[in-house]
């Protein structure tokens, strides 16, 4: 991952936040207190002209065309989400690569294939207020499962931790331990207006508590080829579900 430090203007910053937060208020509406996220921002009543000026920030656009390539475009109101934090108690979600790990049914020698392809698989994270939620095993975009991963989570779906009935600080030590059960993983720490650039085939997750503001843009850098990818991807994993295959394990047979 990269990270572009202080890249958008305090102007847009405030034009984002004050679209944050109505953003909030739909979320928890539609979702209830511990949703969070809205996606994608093109689909509800939202002033879109933030979003379009984040979209069309020239520093921001070459920024990516330089560590990636000008066909990666960002700012798809189509796809573009907010991520937020719970109103009540902590959470956190399980530790992922994306698509591998959280689409039921994927076939994942499709996964293998396109893993170090510079045209799928960049995430973007974008603070609107400083955010240290997402934590990251760096380097793991490069490779396979290594043997202490493969070993911390053997089995498919990989499960988050197991609240039951606990407290809110209960529950923040408990995300915390989960987070840092992972070996090598640390926290990936933006400030308001840094920009997070990062191949969603690491390993990483999302810990999150109530009185930390959240408003974190998620967002992609898009390709054409990583359209029809995902796609194709979709319509393959829907149709192994129908068939009966759920979720396979990568680490089957590999130790």
């Amino acid at each position: 991952y990269t990270v572009f430090g202080k890249i958008l203007p305090p102007s847009l910053i405030s034009d984002l936040r004050r679209v944050s937060d109505i953003a909030r208020e739909i979320a928890r509406s539609r979702g209830g207190t511990q949703v969070q996220r809205l996606q994608p921002v093109g689909h509800f009543e939202l002033d879109q002209q933030p979003f379009m000026d984040y979209a069309e920030l020239p520093d921001l656009v070459d920024a990516i065309a330089k560590v990636l390539t000008p066909r990666h475009l960002h700012g798809d109101r189509d796809h573009l989400g907010i991520l937020l934090e719970p109103a009540e108690m902590p959470y956190c979600t399980a530790w992922h690569r994306d698509w591998r790990d959280n689409i039921h049914g994927l076939n994942l020698a499709h996964w293998d294939q396109g893993l170090l392809d510079i045209n799928l698989f960049n995430q973007i994270n974008c603070a609107l207020y400083n955010d240290s939620c997402t934590w990251v095993v760096p380097g793991s975009h490069l490779r396979h499962d290594l043997r202490s991963e493969a070993e911390r989570f053997p089995d498919r779906p990989i499960s988050g931790p197991n609240f039951g009935e606990r407290t809110a600080e209960e529950r923040e030590y408990i995300c915390l331990e989960y987070c840092r059960s992972m070996p090598s993983a640390v926290p990936l720490y933006l400030e308001a207006g840094d920009f997070a650039l990062y191949r969603n085939t690491l390993w990483h997750m999302g810990n999150y508590v109530p009185y930390s503001m959240r408003a974190t843009l998620h967002d992609s850098a898009m390709t054409p080829e990583f359209k029809e990818w995902s796609q194709q991807a979709q319509q393959d994993a829907s149709q192994r579900q129908k068939d009966g295959l759920i979720m396979d394990n990568p680490n089957a047979n590999r130790f």
